[in-house]
Parts: C-alpha cells; sequence; structure tokens
C-alpha cells in the first residue's frame, strides 16, 4: 500500500470552514493527509487551507482580486473549477494525490463533480451532498464518483454531521490505501470494451466465456447512452484496446432522441485513434423510449412495439426509419480506415428480431442491412451471416476476427 496518501478535501471555507478542519482532523487521525483546498471566492477562509483560493483563481486563469471586485457564482465557478483541475492533476502526475472528497449543497457539488469528472478513472471520488438521494446523472455522468447522502444541510458541525463526515473521510482514506491499480494496458492482449443491451445478453455472456478462453479480459458496458459514452472515455484514457460494439441501440435512439441515445462521439473514438474493433447492429431495430407505466406514446402506436419494462416502451423500426439509422452510423464510422469488421445477423438483430421475437420484421432488416452495407463503403470488411445476434457461432465467429485485428496489429 506504500506511504502516506493524500486526499483532497474541495470546500469553499467561508461557509464550510469548519467541516473541512474536521475531515482534514479525521483523515489525519486515518493516516492520511489531508490536501485542503479553498474553492470559495468571496469572504474569509475559517479554517487554513493547504491550497489558498488565491493560488486556485490563477490556474484558473483570473486573479482573485478580479473575482472578487464583482463576484458572481456565474464567472467565479468556471474559473475556480478549472484552478483546482489543473492544481490537482498536476499533482496526481507527480503522484502525490491518491483521492478526492468533496462535500456541499447544489452549488458545491456542481463544482466539485465537475473536477471530479476531469479526474481519470480508478482515482478514488467521493461526494457527500445534500443532492446525493435525486437524480445524481448530471453530477455523475460516466466517472466513478462516489455521492453519499448528508441527510442534513452541510451547515455547521454536530453529532449528526459529525458522523456523516468522519463516515466520508474513512470511505476515501480506505479507497485510497486500495492497491488495486487502473493502467492503460500494454502488450498483445488489451482490455477489451464490448457493448451490450438486455436482448443480447445470451450472446455477452458467449463472448465473455469465449474471451476468457482466449485469454482476454473484457468490460462489458450496459448501451444505453451513459454505457456507450462511458467505454469511448475508456479508450481515449487508453484503458481499453480494442473493442466489440456488439450493441448499436445508443445510435438509432440518439437518430429519434430518446433514452439511450450515445451522443454525437459514440462510436467515432475507435476509429479515430486506429484501435481494432468488430461491429454488430445489435439491438438497432428498435427504440426504448421512457414513458409512464404502460403508456403507449400517440406518435408510434402504429408501430409494433412491446414493454422492455413497464416504463420503457420498445416501437419496432420500420424500414425508412432503419436506413435513417444506417446513415448515421456511416457517418460516425468515417474516420475508421481498416482494422474494423462490420458483421451482419441477417437473421436478426436481437431477441425481439429473431425468429419468434415480438418484433421481427424481416423485409425492415433486409432494407437496413442494405443501407448499413452502403453507408460504410469500402474501407470496413463487411460479413453476413444467415443466422442471428445472439447464435453462439455468430459471437464466436466476431471474437476471433476481432482477435485476428488485434494479432495481426500487434505482428505488423
Amino acid at each position: 500500500m506504500g506511504g502516506e496518501k493524500t486526499v483532497a478535501v474541495l470546500a469553499t471555507l467561508d461557509t464550510k470552514g469548519a467541516e473541512a478542519a474536521f475531515l482534514r482532523e479525521q483523515l489525519e487521525r486515518l493516516g492520511s493527509r489531508a490536501l485542503v483546498v479553498d474553492m470559495g471566492v468571496v469572504g474569509e477562509p475559517a479554517c487554513p487551507a493547504d491550497v489558498p483560493r488565491e493560488e486556485v483563481a490563477a490556474a484558473g486563469g483570473t486573479p482573485l482580486a478580479e473575482l472578487s471586485s464583482d463576484p458572481s457564482r456565474e464567472v467565479a465557478a468556471p474559473v475556480m473549477v478549472a484552478g483546482a483541475t489543473r492544481l490537482l492533476r498536476e499533482r496526481l502526475d507527480a503522484g502525490e494525490l491518491h483521492a478526492v472528497l468533496g462535500m456541499g449543497g447544489f452549488q458545491g457539488t456542481a463544482a466539485s463533480c465537475e473536477i471530479m469528472r476531469a479526474m481519470p478513472y480508478g482515482l478514488p471520488k467521493v461526494m457527500v451532498s445534500t443532492a446525493a438521494s435525486g437524480d445524481t446523472s448530471s453530477y455523475v455522468d460516466i466517472k466513478d464518483v462516489t455521492m453519499m447522502f448528508s441527510v442534513g444541510d452541510i451547515l455547521g458541525l454536530n453529532a449528526f454531521t459529525r458522523k456523516i463526515l468522519a463516515n466520508a473521510a474513512g470511505a476515501a482514506h480506505g479507497m485510497a490505501l486500495v492497491d488495486v491499480s487502473l493502467e492503460p494496458r500494454t502488450g498483445d492482449k488489451p482490455l477489451i470494451g464490448m457493448s451490450n443491451l438486455g436482448v443480447l445478453t445470451t450472446g455477452a455472456l458467449e463472448a465473455v466465456a469465449y474471451l476468457a478462453e482466449r485469454g482476454y479480459e473484457v468490460v462489458v458496458f450496459h448501451a444505453i447512452g451513459s454505457g456507450g459514452r462511458a467505454m469511448e472515455q475508456l479508450m481515449k484514457e487508453g484503458v481499453i484496446g480494442a473493442v466489440f460494439d456488439y450493441a448499436m441501440g445508443e445510435i438509432a435512439d440518439d437518430v429519434f432522441g430518446v433514452l439511450r441515445a450515445g451522443g454525437p462521439e459514440r462510436m467515432t473514438v475507435a476509429g479515430e485513434l486506429g484501435l481494432p474493433q468488430v461491429l454488430v447492429p445489435g439491438g438497432a431495430e428498435h427504440l426504448g423510449i421512457l414513458v409512464e407505466p404502460n403508456a403507449v406514446p400517440e406518435e408510434w402506436a402504429d408501430h409494433d412495439y412491446v414493454f422492455h419494462s413497464p416504463v420503457v416502451f420498445v416501437p419496432r423500426l420500420r424500414a425508412a426509419e432503419l436506413e435513417r439509422v444506417a446513415a448515421d452510423v456511416g457517418k460516425r464510422l468515417a474516420h475508421t480506415k481498416g482494422r474494423a469488421v462490420l458483421m451482419i445477423p441477417t437473421d436478426g438483430t436481437g431477441s425481439y428480431a429473431r425468429p419468434g421475437g415480438d418484433l421481427r420484421d424481416t423485409e425492415a432488416d433486409a432494407a437496413f442491412f442494405t443501407a448499413l452495407e452502403a453507408a460504410v463503403g469500402d474501407a470496413i470488411e463487411v460479413v453476413r451471416r444467415d443466422t442471428h445476434a445472439e447464435d453462439p457461432a455468430f459471437v464466436r465467429e466476431c471474437v476471433d476476427r476481432l482477435i485476428a485485428l488485434i494479432e495481426d496489429g500487434a505482428g505488423a
């Protein structure tokens, strides 16, 4: 575990000084060093800072005197976030930072979590927040931020808040002690990222088992928007070195602006980085739409549909709609030049579309597959197989082709 660990404590010391001092005391009792970062701009700090607000503001590009002369949160917050992010990244790169601990209400949570999201995966991130019992997606996004509900407001110390903050300090300290590392994978067996949906889980389990037989580890991402975006980010951070993109539902939902939308960067990063990738249009034949329990949206009532759960409505896309999805796939893969294979299972792209499935439509599928081939052009090899996406033989061929791309590249 090696030596004293440093835990950054993010706080506005004019309003959270006593709490920050308490966290420092608790961390030091546990054996960690607290690095208290003052995120405040107005008011006097109520406890000493290890990284004073003047240093934070300067690192963010604006002198504190300028921020405090006519203070506004809209102007000051981005500067202080940028400054704290820069200073913490410098310490992290130097091996002098092992965890980040924040506390606050809406504004403090937003600022602290923005800093945490700029830190790499694996670095412990604990946020004690009054907002942690609600929808935390805007704070966490696709990063490994641990949200802890403060229950009471963080305004002064008492028997209750001391216990909550002490628990938070213990969590950050304990995480910092963990000696399991997350490093970019090197060598001839990179970590593989794989997208998956519930309509593909049988095939995904087959892929995971077969990859293990071949000596590869795989991280599976639930392709409902955040999952796919996290997979892309881990490629950019060098953690994932090859991709089995088994599910394209995030692309279909992005075209129609619904639940699983993966955003504009989805399915672009592997091609831009030149990573080996095998792609399957899994789950792209339908959408996922969040609804009131068992309610059918009027604009989709004339489509075939099922309910994936009482609040997730799943309409089957028709040929013209699938051609729009195919065109979008082609645009996303425009940067992919080789080291990629598109595998098309012509007998169904998921459990809803396979023989006997509730949303089977072979004519729409045929139009989709033809449009996909045209959209990706000659830069990507396209392989059709007369089977469905969860067929073990199909899944194993996908894995074999991905490993061939990896090993051919490693020997080049």
